[in-house]
């Protein structure tokens, strides 16, 4: 799926080495477009005037309560000069990640390579799934399209994508969200639902039916986060 937007996981307390990440990228050209009424309001970084030109929104894992003493929805918070979205279990995403790195070899025209780290597609699929209830009806959808996209492009490999889940991730989590995990096969994608047919809608062009978004998307989940145990040879 392509998307115009990039979303970064933050640590709640993050360094500040000479330029904050603001500053950073306000040099780069980003722009900040406010959302919403919280305090801080909700921000997209945004690359460009145009509308629908490419942004970056960041998120930080939301501990404790939802809601401040005062009962104000704790929704944002600042982290090295930006605001990011305060969201549960955005620490899953923070451990474990893939290492990348970009340079003029692989297409990329920077003088020096550079290293990004991407989530790996173990938790990945595993926070979507667990804030799945939580999230408005088209994020829902846009999410299930996500799931779906890391399942076709990871098919061949769910075992490792599995054994991510059974060595590491599993053991980080309560009770309650592993079950919530777990089940999200049956839960989520036991038919077709108005979710996903949003997904399918959102992927107009790639003849994507809401039957096979559901079918590959229980089988991948069943496959990564089954209720089977993983044995270690």
């Amino acid at each position: 799926m392509l998307t115009l937007d990039t979303d970064v996981a933050l640590p709640v307390r993050l360094e500040v080495r000479e330029q904050d990440l603001r500053d950073r990228l306000a040099s780069a050209g980003f722009k900040e477009r406010f959302l919403g009424e919280h305090q801080p309001p909700a921000t997209h970084y945004q690359l460009g005037e145009e509308e629908g030109s490419f942004y970056v929104e960041f998120l930080t894992p939301l501990i404790g309560s939802e809601h401040d003493r005062d009962g104000n929805l704790r929704a944002t918070t600042r982290v090295a000069g930006v605001t990011s979205q305060n969201l549960r279990y955005v620490d899953l995403l923070l451990a474990s990640p893939w290492k990348v790195e970009l340079s003029r070899a692989n297409g990329f025209p920077f003088e020096g390579p550079k290293q990004v780290r991407i989530a790996h597609p173990t938790r990945f699929m595993a926070q979507k799934l667990l804030i799945h209830d939580r999230r408005e009806r088209r994020s829902r959808a846009k999410e299930i399209l996500y799931l779906h996209d890391t399942i076709e492009l990871f098919g061949a490999s769910l075992d490792v994508l599995r054994e991510e889940w059974e060595l590491a991730a599993k053991p980080e989590l309560s009770e309650t969200a592993i079950r919530t995990v777990e089940a999200s096969a049956d839960t989520v994608f036991s038919k077709v639902t108005d979710d996903i047919r949003g997904a399918a809608q959102a992927a107009a062009g790639r003849a994507l039916t809401p039957e096979r978004i559901q079918e590959l998307c229980r089988a991948g989940v069943k496959a990564v986060f089954g209720t089977a145990t993983l044995h270690k040879p």
